[in-house]
């Protein structure tokens, strides 16, 4: 056979064949593979498209779904970036900027954790990314890790892209999503079990875990040497005098423990995307370094803001906390007054879950949006059903963020109460109608 004439017509048979198959299925595409498909969808932000349809029919939407700050970012971080006179702007160390690194040690030794320098720390694109190098530096693929929920949901997402499996642990709101005894946690450690996650305080629910529980949770840390991944995100945002105990500070199990931490919430700088992955264990942080040198660096230019952010006396800490307690406070007076919603104790953090009295979170967020308003007003919130890995857990609650004002939040609760009283598959319909309005 006369190969070179073979090697002449094959472009002619690709063409013929690619133009059969166009022919014979015009519905023909590349498969998405299974890791996208299996990837879940943000139950934060599903709803949008119906928000961006109220607003262009000229209702005014309270987002109380997700966890922006309205509280301006402080100039600092602003004024460093403009002051670096930045010619080339380059690539960072993969570990983030060295003095950048040191600085945040010397937060963290401010806020009472003790022995950590520069070589503890890993800067990261957000706190995201923190969590998905520790679950590429700690777990393998079939791995499991155990989460109280509700949890964030991205954590969902962390895990699929890993190919680690979240085992859930249900909490109550009837008991305001107390940590899980041990015992209770004894129960879904298996062979392949190899970290639990927590948040504290926590995202959804505002729960602040005290040090007696925590030290608990190190029993089981220490007994199965699972590794402890700890979100402290929210540190700063403890009420009622109560006060923040970091994971790091637990003794016996100094290198099982991970700490997730990012400048978003804290200094209201979602955007910059800078977090970091602390921790004492050297080997893990080394193996996370070869993912972060893949990436190449972090954000240049959000790093530098952010160094200059940990400037910042302790009052502005203290205004924003106090800030917080106050639309805490609002937020649980106000929905506390509309018949049948319950509302948990919250102790840090900016969310709640509250429990709604309707047949279906889903439907009822949708239809507040879709086909409802209030004096030309309505609420956007996150269905809990989301922040949940158990099927059909949550199905009657809510996440609420009170990221707004406190005139606003008042407004908002109205606004809601005013929703459930006419909702269709409100369990207050028939109380609404013995009494009216439920408007105040």
């Amino acid at each position: 056979m006369n190969y070179a004439k073979k090697d002449e017509f094959r472009p002619k048979i690709i063409i013929f064949k690619a133009v059969f198959r166009f022919k014979f299925n015009s519905n023909l595409m590349p498969e998405i593979s299974l890791r996208g498909q299996s990837m879940p969808a943000s139950p934060i932000r599903r709803l949008v498209p119906y928000a961006e349809a109220a607003k262009k029919r000229g209702v005014k939407v309270f987002h109380l779904n997700i966890g922006q700050p309205d509280i301006e970012t402080p100039p600092l971080f602003f004024e460093a970036i403009k002051k670096a006179e930045i010619k080339v702007l380059e690539y960072s160390h993969s570990a983030g900027i060295e003095s950048f690194r040191k600085k945040t040690a010397e937060y963290y030794q401010r806020v009472g954790i003790d022995g950590l320098d520069a070589s503890n720390v890993l800067i990261t694109t957000g706190g995201s990314e923190a969590i998905r190098f520790t679950f590429m530096s700690c777990l393998n693929p079939g791995d499991e890790v155990i989460i109280p929920e509700p949890f964030y949901a991205n954590y969902n997402g962390f895990a699929n892209e890993s190919g680690v499996s979240v085992v859930p642990i249900t909490t109550s709101i009837e008991n305001s999503f107390d940590l899980p005894p041990v015992e209770e946690f004894e129960k879904y450690i298996r062979p392949n079990t190899k970290a639990i996650l927590i948040c504290n305080p926590g995202n959804p629910t505002g729960r602040l875990y005290s040090q007696a529980d925590l030290e608990k949770l190190a029993v089981i840390i220490r007994k199965h040497d699972l590794y402890l991944i700890s979100d402290e995100v929210y540190r700063e945002f403890c009420y009622d005098n109560q006060h923040h105990f970091s994971t790091l500070n637990l003794k016996g199990i100094e290198q099982n423990v991970i700490m997730v931490d990012s400048v978003s919430k804290r200094f209201s700088a979602c955007g910059a995307r800078i977090g970091a992955m602390v921790s004492r264990n050297k080997n893990v942080l080394d193996i996370a370094l070869k993912f972060a040198q893949a990436r190449l660096s972090p954000p240049t230019l959000g790093q530098i803001g952010a160094e200059a952010l940990l400037d910042l006396p302790d009052s502005y800490y203290e205004s924003v906390r106090t800030e917080y307690q106050s639309r805490r406070d609002t937020t649980v007076r106000e929905l506390k007054k509309i018949p049948g919603v319950l509302v948990p104790e919250v102790s840090g953090a900016f969310y709640m879950i509250v429990r709604l009295p309707v047949d279906d979170c889903d439907k009822f967020c949708q239809w507040m949006l879709e086909s409802f308003s209030y004096k030309g007003t309505t609420v956007m919130m996150a269905p809990a059903s989301g922040f949940y890995a158990t099927e059909v857990a949550g199905k009657d609650e809510a996440r609420i963020a009170y990221v707004l004002k406190n005139d606003d939040l008042v407004l908002a609760a109205e606004c809601l109460a005013e929703g459930l009283a006419q909702y269709p598959g409100s369990k207050q319909t028939e109380i609404a109608k013995s009494m009216g309005s439920i408007t105040r």
